[in-house]
């Protein structure tokens, strides 16, 4: 009988076998050790032989490891895993040694000089803020002030007009100069959001703008369409022909101790205010259009005014009005290309630009002709920002037909007001120390200078952004740098390199004015309310404010570089927050080593894709 043999050979079973155990066992043995080498059988695997094989000789060490996907020598393994463990304790010994050794931060690089004035330079708008104020406000000598502004009137339609900022060294709130403040800081964060974040200053600025815009809300029906009217002005400055009447200029008072009536001025035909007013609330719904219930509020609100502007034409200063003593307004056209541009980047909405690119409109705006102040943007003459501010949209988005004539033109219009500020050219005059005279040498110049140095930086980072190296002023091309130098020169004259050695910001560096021209700050707060006349000791004595007003930017130097701190010369002394602002955005422009750049997106964010109209056929040929 033959069976299987279960290792692969033939193996003959013999029943009538009649060997003992023990041989039997013998030729089993025999048979596996001959079938293992036969060369005509199926090979054995470890298993089967460590069967087959003796005790002994599986003490034989294996030249091979089986990992099961692949064999290895048994010398390469063990070099292997060796390797693997010391490798492993000398990581672990350098990680040891890296935590427990001391280690040496490199210090950060101080803040610059422009980082340092513009942190300054904000605390001036916490100094000048009306109605109650947050806890956190951080200007130990101000409190609650004028909380009755708007119910004390009761001609107003308007009743409640508490909140905002006093324009300068009185309690007036002038909503021309005022708008146009909270438009340059809007615009300034627009663009340098990421530099403030790096100056620790974004939430700040921002509380300001939010604080501005809230009160904006208030002087006019924001939920409304369609208005009649907007509130101009809170208070009255108005001294002329010897009028003893209390108001904010007659009288020298702390704002909280107001006691006397505070009329509202209403107008009804006020087209530059309400253009005015309407970028500030659009410029200001793109600073905030993540918080979009709120963004959307502002962009209401500025439709509302500029339909309101277009409507029922007008200058706010026109007929006699005060305003015209202290802000009057020449023209209402270049707030029309102004907000109309603005209102164009908030809502997307091409008939908005259709209109800031309307040739009549920049006809009637300037933008053709020259003149002594061309090129100087003010609280009264926005027409350069809003030139920079288009030819912005022509450098990154280039929006073609129908537009490109006109952007083309505010594009050219742009390069000639950037020569005209470099010293090789003669459109404007400069003091022996430097500082450019935008204002022919009439008073309070800074104001005009910090634009002109906000414009500049601004524009040579537009260049930067577009790849474009600088620009012409007729056959010379001149680098972006030389932009840069001019705002730095001016600037840093303010800050204190000028023939006094003074800096013009109080409380930066060692030489600041000290008899500011402002009511709160030269009053102290000693718990005595001083009335209407009372505080006038405090107005008219040679010493000191006792309360430092940081950061507030003084009206400046006069054509010879001179400067009297003198608290009754408010064109030395007395700082404005059109000016201030200005300065923010000077600052921040300027500051920080140059990695941080102008944030290019954020102002389209609302911009669809633009797809150009192509022209139209030129006309059939006649013969």
């Amino acid at each position: 009988m033959y069976g299987r043999d279960p290792w692969g050979g033939p193996l003959e079973i013999n029943a009538a076998d009649s060997a003992t155990e023990d041989e039997r066992s013998r030729n089993l043995n025999d048979y596996d050790r001959a079938a293992l080498s036969n060369n005509n059988s199926r090979p054995l695997d470890e298993t089967q032989q460590s069967w087959l094989l003796g005790q002994g000789e599986q003490k034989k060490k294996k030249k091979y490891v089986d990992l099961g996907c692949i064999i290895v020598s048994r010398k390469i393994f063990v070099w292997t895993v060796g390797t693997v463990l010391v490798a492993g304790l000398l990581a672990g010994l350098i990680a040891l040694i890296v935590k427990t050794v001391p280690r040496h931060h490199r210090a950060h690089a101080p803040p610059d000089n422009y980082t340092l004035a513009l942190r300054k330079a904000l605390m001036f708008f916490n100094a000048q803020r009306s109605g109650k104020l947050p806890r956190h406000n951080n200007v130990s000598w101000r409190g609650n002030s004028c909380l009755q502004d708007g119910k004390s009137d009761s001609s107003t339609v308007m009743k409640n007009l508490v909140g905002g900022f006093y324009d300068a060294g009185d309690a007036i709130k002038f909503n021309f100069p005022a708008s146009f403040a909270m438009t340059m800081l809007s615009w300034s964060v627009i663009e340098y959001s990421a530099k403030y974040d790096a100056a620790g200053e974004l939430a700040h600025v921002k509380e300001i703008i939010k604080w501005g815009n809230d009160y904006f809300l208030k002087t006019f029906n924001s939920s409304a369409d369609l208005i009649d009217r907007v509130a101009a002005q809170v208070g009255s400055g108005d001294t002329s022909g010897g009028s003893t009447t209390p108001n904010d200029h007659y009288c020298w008072m702390r704002p909280e101790d107001i006691d006397y009536v505070r009329p509202v001025t209403e107008c009804h035909s006020c087209s530059d205010l309400a253009a005015e007013m309407a970028a500030a609330l659009a410029s200001a719904s793109i600073v905030f259009k993540d918080n979009k219930a709120y963004s959307q509020k502002l962009v209401h609100g500025a439709k509302t005014l500029f339909h309101f502007a277009r409507q029922q034409r007008g200058r706010y200063s026109a007929g006699g009005s005060e305003a015209a003593i202290f802000y009057n307004s020449t023209s209402y056209w270049d707030e029309f290309v102004w907000g109309g541009a603005w209102l164009y980047y908030a809502t997307g909405n091409s008939s908005y630009l259709q209109l800031a690119t309307t040739p009549g409109l920049a006809k009637h705006a300037g933008a053709f002709w020259g003149g002594p102040d061309y090129g100087v943007l003010s609280w009264d003459n926005k027409l350069t920002g809003a030139q920079v501010l288009l030819s912005r949209l022509r450098l990154f988005l280039s929006p073609g037909y129908p537009y490109e004539e006109m952007l083309r033109t505010f594009h050219n219009q742009t390069s000639i007001v950037m020569c005209s500020y470099l010293p090789v050219f003669t459109s404007f005059n400069r003091t022996k120390g430097g500082l450019i005279q935008l204002n022919h040498g009439r008073p309070q110049p800074l104001q005009y200078v910090v634009n002109a140095a906000f414009l500049a930086t601004v524009f040579s980072d537009y260049l930067d952004a577009a790849d474009t190296p600088g620009w012409y002023c007729g056959p010379n091309f001149y680098s972006t740098d030389v932009l840069r130098d001019f705002a730095r020169t001016q600037i840093d004259y303010i800050l204190g390199k000028n023939p006094r050695k003074m800096s013009y910001i109080v409380g930066f560096g060692e030489h600041y004015p000290r008899h500011v021209h402002h009511r709160a700050a030269s009053i102290p707060k000693n718990k005595v309310r001083y009335n209407c006349k009372g505080g006038w000791k405090w107005r008219d004595t040679s010493k000191p404010n006792p309360n430092t007003i940081v950061g507030a930017m003084v009206a400046g130097p006069d054509r010879h570089d001179g400067f009297h701190d003198v608290r009754t010369n408010y064109n030395y002394t007395e700082p404005t927050l059109a000016g201030n602002a200005g300065l923010v955005a000077a600052l921040v422009a300027l500051s920080g080593d140059g990695s941080a750049k102008i944030d290019k997106n954020t102002i389209f964010s609302a911009v669809p894709p633009m797809f150009p109209t192509p022209p139209p056929p030129p006309a059939p040929w006649k013969p």
